[in-house]
C-alpha cells in the first residue's frame, strides 16, 4: 500500500469517526436517570444530535418523533402526565439512550445564598432522627454545579445528577429544601424534585438576566466588564499571589513554629507564663485596632479514667477566622474560614486518663479574631461532657497587616444566572423557593425593586406564567440593641414584605428562629415547614389554610394610643408569654421609644404614657429584635413592620 493511499484511508476513517461522534445524541444533565418531571403540564424533552437527524422519544407506550435543526437542536413536547413512577424513557436516533428510574411529581427550584445552600450535614447534630429515617426515594435532589459565566446564557450544566434521599445522601441535600419537600410529599403523596441552584454569599443581582439588569446601569456595566476573560484571569492570579504571599509570610513569622522540635501545639509545651483569656470571646484590640495574624491558645484538663481511650467529639463553637486544632500534640481538625461549626473527631486512644492538652492555632485575617460567644465548647463523649469554657492560655504567634480578601467573581452581576439558571429554563417546574438577602443588606431599599425584578425576570424566562415564588424573610441576627434604632436588616425585611404585592408570592417569616451569633441558624426544619405552608396556599390552592403569621394592614390614632389592624390573623392574635414586646412608638419628632402593647379583639393597642400625640409604631424593627412575640393562634409569627414606611 503506497503512502498516498494510506493517507486517504486515514482521512476517511477520521471523518467517519467524527460523523459518528457528532451523530451521538446528547441530553442535558437534568434529563438523566432518577429525574423528576413536572406532572400535569406539557413537558419539554430536548437535546442535541447531528443536523437533520431524526429523533424519536419513546415514553409510556407512545412515540414522539422530531428532526434536529441545522444546529443539531431538537425538542419534543410530551402531553401532561399524571404523578407516578418509576418510568423509563428511550431516546432513539443514530444511537439510543435510555433514561431510567424517572418520576413524575412536582419540581421546585431551590435558590439563593448560603442558608438555602446549607446541607443537612451542617445541621445534623439537631436532626439525627430525621436523617436516620430519611428513606425517601420519592424525594430527589439535583445539585446544580456552582459556576458562573458572563459571556452568554449556557444551554447545559457542566455536571450533576439526581439523587434520592436516604440517610447517607440526604446529608448533601439543602436542609431547607429537604424539610420543605418532606412536608409536601407526606401531604400530597407525589414525588418531589428539588433543583438546588444556590451559592453562599451571592447577591440578588448575580441571579438576574442581562436584559433585566439593564434597569440597573451600575450592575449592567459591571457585568459587561466581566465578559473579559483576561480581566478575570488577572484578578484570580493577583488574588492567589497576594493571599499566598500573606500566608507564607505568616508561617515564616509564626513564633509557634520557630523551634521545629517544640512547636506550640506539642503536648508538653510549658505555657505557664502565657497570659490567660476566657473562652469563648475575642482577643483584645491593639491601639483600638483589631490584631491580625496568628494567636495560639492552649488548655490543659484532667480526664477521668473511665473516659480514657474513648472517642469523643471536640466541639469548639465557631472560630474567627481559621483554625488548626491539636489534642496532645496530634492534629484532629482544621477549618479555613469562620462560618462552619467546629466539630472534630477525637479518635479513641488520643485522650488519656489524667492531664491532657488542647492547642488551637487561630488565624485572624481581618477584623477581630476569637471564639464566637454563646456557642458550645466541650468534649462530648455521648454520655459525658467535659466543659472547655473558661480560662485558656494564649500567646501571639505573629502580627500581620490585615489581608485583603479574595474577589468573589461568582457574585458579580449576571454570572450565576447565565451558568446556573439559564440551563434550567426548558425544565418545567412547580415553583421556586428562595432564601437570600443577607448579601444585599447594605442596600436594603434597592432590594425592594431588585428582588421584584428577579421574580419577574425568572417568570418571563421560564414561560410558565406567574408560577409560585416563595421566599424566606431574613431571620433575627447580630447583637440586640437596648433601645429602638435604625436597622438595614429591618429595612430589607420590609422590602421582602412589600414583594408580596406581586401575584403568587408567599413569605415564610423567620424572625423568631435566627441566632444572634450565627448568620446560618441551625433551625431549618421550621423554615421548610413555613415555606410548605405557603406552597399549600399558592401552589396547591388550599384556600382555607392559614399559611402566614399576622401582617400589618393599617393604623388608627385614638388619643394617646395607636390601634393596629392585621391580615392573616387566623384564629386570632396571641402573645407568646405574658406581655407583648418589641413594639416602639414615636410622636411627631420620630424619636422612637419602647411602648406598651396589648391585644384587644384581634387588634393591637400600642401606647407610651410619655407620648401624648403618637404618629407611628414599629414592631421588631431591629437587626435582632428581642422577644418579638406577636403570633396568630396557629403559631405563626408576625412579620416585622413599621407604620412610617417609605
Amino acid at each position: 500500500m503506497n503512502t498516498l493511499h494510506k493517507v486517504k484511508i486515514a482521512v476517511v476513517l477520521f471523518f467517519t469517526a467524527a460523523l459518528s461522534i457528532s451523530g451521538q445524541i446528547r441530553l442535558p444533565k437534568l434529563i438523566s436517570d432518577g429525574m423528576v418531571l413536572q406532572r400535569d403540564i406539557p413537558l419539554k424533552i430536548w437535546g442535541w444530535a447531528s443536523a437533520g437527524e431524526k429523533i424519536t422519544v419513546h415514553f409510556d407506550q407512545a412515540d414522539y418523533p422530531t428532526t434536529t435543526d441545522s444546529n443539531g437542536n431538537w425538542t419534543v413536547t410530551l402531553p401532561p402526565q399524571k404523578a407516578g413512577g418509576p418510568y423509563e424513557m428511550t431516546i432513539e436516533g443514530s444511537d439510543t439512550i435510555v433514561v431510567r428510574d424517572m418520576m413524575l411529581g412536582d419540581v421546585w427550584i431551590c435558590s439563593g445564598q448560603s442558608n438555602m445552600e446549607l446541607p443537612m450535614r451542617r445541621v445534623a447534630p439537631i436532626y439525627k432522627s430525621e436523617i436516620a429515617s430519611a428513606n425517601d426515594p420519592y424525594i430527589r435532589q439535583f445539585e446544580v454545579p456552582k459556576t458562573y459565566n458572563f459571556i452568554k446564557p449556557q444551554t447545559d450544566l457542566p455536571d450533576g445528577r439526581w439523587t434520592a434521599a436516604d440517610p447517607r445522601s440526604v446529608l448533601d441535600f439543602s436542609a431547607v429544601a429537604y424539610f420543605f419537600a418532606k412536608e409536601l410529599h407526606e401531604r400530597y403523596q407525589v414525588p418531589i424534585g428539588l433543583i438546588n441552584a444556590s451559592l453562599g454569599g451571592s447577591p440578588a443581582e448575580a441571579w438576574i438576566s442581562e436584559d433585566s439588569l439593564q434597569s440597573y446601569p451600575a450592575y449592567y456595566e459591571e457585568a459587561q466588564r466581566f465578559k473579559d476573560q483576561h480581566l478575570i484571569d488577572r484578578i484570580l492570579s493577583e488574588d492567589k499571589t497576594r493571599i499566598s504571599a500573606w500566608h507564607n509570610l505568616l508561617y515564616q513569622k509564626d513564633a509557634g513554629y520557630a523551634d521545629p522540635s517544640h512547636p506550640w501545639y506539642a503536648e508538653n509545651i510549658d505555657a505557664s507564663s502565657w497570659p490567660e483569656m476566657n473562652i469563648p470571646g475575642y482577643w483584645e484590640l491593639e491601639d483600638d485596632r483589631p490584631l491580625n495574624g496568628v494567636m495560639w491558645f492552649r488548655k490543659t484538663f484532667d480526664l477521668p479514667e473511665n473516659l480514657q481511650n474513648r472517642s469523643a467529639l471536640l466541639i469548639l463553637g465557631c472560630i474567627v477566622d481559621a483554625d488548626s486544632v491539636y489534642i496532645n500534640g496530634q492534629l484532629v481538625g482544621t477549618t479555613s474560614y469562620q462560618y462552619p461549626p467546629r466539630r472534630y473527631e477525637a479518635p479513641a486512644g488520643i485522650l488519656k486518663a489524667g492531664k491532657n492538652s488542647i492547642a488551637v492555632r487561630v488565624i485572624s485575617q481581618s477584623g477581630r479574631g476569637g471564639f464566637v460567644e454563646e456557642k458550645a465548647y466541650c468534649l462530648d463523649f455521648g454520655d459525658s461532657i467535659v466543659d472547655l469554657q473558661g480560662p485558656w492560655k494564649y500567646q501571639l504567634g505573629a502580627r500581620m497587616e490585615p489581608l485583603t480578601g479574595e474577589t468573589f467573581i461568582s457574585w458579580k452581576p449576571l454570572g450565576l444566572f447565565n451558568a446556573m439558571i439559564a440551563p434550567l429554563l426548558n425544565y418545567q417546574i412547580k415553583g421556586v423557593i428562595w432564601y437570600q438577602g443577607e448579601s444585599n443588606t447594605d442596600r436594603p431599599l434597592e432590594y425592594r425593586q431588585l428582588f421584584a425584578t428577579l421574580i419577574r425576570d425568572w417568570r418571563n424566562q421560564w414561560h410558565q406564567g406567574d408560577f409560585p415564588f416563595l421566599f424566606v424573610q431574613l431571620p433575627n441576627f447580630l447583637k440586640p440593641y437596648p433601645e429602638p434604632t435604625e436597622s438595614d436588616w429591618a429595612v430589607l425585611r420590609e422590602s421582602q414584605l412589600k414583594t408580596l404585592a406581586l401575584p403568587n408570592t408567599g413569605m415564610a417569616v423567620a424572625i423568631d428562629i435566627g441566632e444572634w451569633n450565627d448568620v446560618h441558624p441551625l433551625n431549618k426544619k421550621d423554615v421548610g415547614k413555613r415555606l410548605a405552608l405557603a406552597a399549600r396556599k399558592w401552589a396547591y390552592n388550599e384556600d382555607s389554610i392559614v399559611y402566614s403569621g399576622p401582617v400589618y394592614e393599617s393604623m388608627k390614632v385614638e388619643e394617646n394610643k395607636i390601634i393596629l389592624s392585621f391580615t392573616h390573623t387566623g384564629s386570632g392574635l396571641m402573645v407568646r408569654g405574658d406581655t407583648l414586646h418589641a413594639f416602639a412608638i414615636a410622636g411627631a419628632d420620630k424619636q422612637f421609644v419602647w411602648a406598651n402593647a396589648a391585644i384587644e379583639q384581634d387588634k393591637v393597642i400600642v401606647w407610651n404614657d410619655q407620648i401624648m400625640h403618637p404618629v407611628a409604631v414599629r414592631y421588631a424593627w431591629a437587626n435582632n429584635p428581642e422577644n418579638a412575640n406577636l403570633y396568630n393562634k396557629e403559631g405563626l409569627p408576625a412579620s416585622p413592620f413599621r407604620t412610617d414606611s417609605q
